[in-house]
């Protein structure tokens, strides 16, 4: 939100209030998208519903061509945009623990929110594990630190690793997004589970 205050000159208490119903209005968007359902989130991972790969792969290529149009016009500076620092390690083992935890407990922490939102109890015990895993990893940080700083890669793109431009690499992303809509498409044909559908 930083670049709404220095376009602006709003107050931090502004940009926390942009910020909050920006918030509130993802969460909206989750949940009547279904996501509060760990039985619609886990579907992903058994075929019967691709819904959540459909929703974020979309997400991720709007985003991806509005940024690219925007900076076209000149109106965005890529430059000034964070990109997370890459941890090769600690995403490959956070991945894994993150990966299975959405197996098991069918929500990602922000669809978890959005299930404690509307009274989720498996929501609530879902969070409560995560908050006492992120305990766990500050009181064990320092026996951590090696692993979890380990193959350190600074602001990585992927485009950049591929030696590609961020338009070409975008069409590519697009193709695979079409390819992955169609097979998402047959998977939940092959996998249909109408006994759970009903009820989603």
């Amino acid at each position: 939100m930083s670049p709404f205050i220095e376009i602006t000159n709003a107050s931090p208490f502004l940009n926390f209030i942009t910020a909050l119903i920006i918030g509130i209005g993802f969460g909206f968007a989750l949940e009547q998208a279904g996501f509060s359902s760990s039985r619609k989130l886990a579907g992903m991972f058994y075929g019967y519903d691709a819904t959540v790969l459909k929703v974020f792969f979309t997400a991720a290529i709007t985003a991806m061509v509005g940024s690219q149009f925007l900076q076209y016009f000149g109106m965005l500076d890529m430059n000034q945009v964070y990109i997370n620092p890459y941890y090769v390690t600690a995403s490959i083992v956070g991945g894994v623990i993150m990966g299975a935890g959405f197996v098991m407990g069918g929500f990602c922490p922000g669809t978890g929110i959005s299930a404690l939102s509307i009274g989720k109890i498996d929501a609530l015990f879902y969070l409560l594990g995560g908050a006492f895993g992120a305990l766990l990893f500050g009181v064990f940080y320092p026996s951590l630190e090696e692993l979890s700083l380990a193959n350190y890669k600074g602001p990585a793109k992927v485009n950049d690793f591929f030696g590609l431009s961020e338009g070409v690499f975008l069409f590519f992303l697009i193709l695979a997004a079409v390819a992955m809509f169609w097979l998402a498409e047959k998977a939940e044909k092959r996998f249909a589970r109408p006994d759970i559908s009903s009820e989603l």
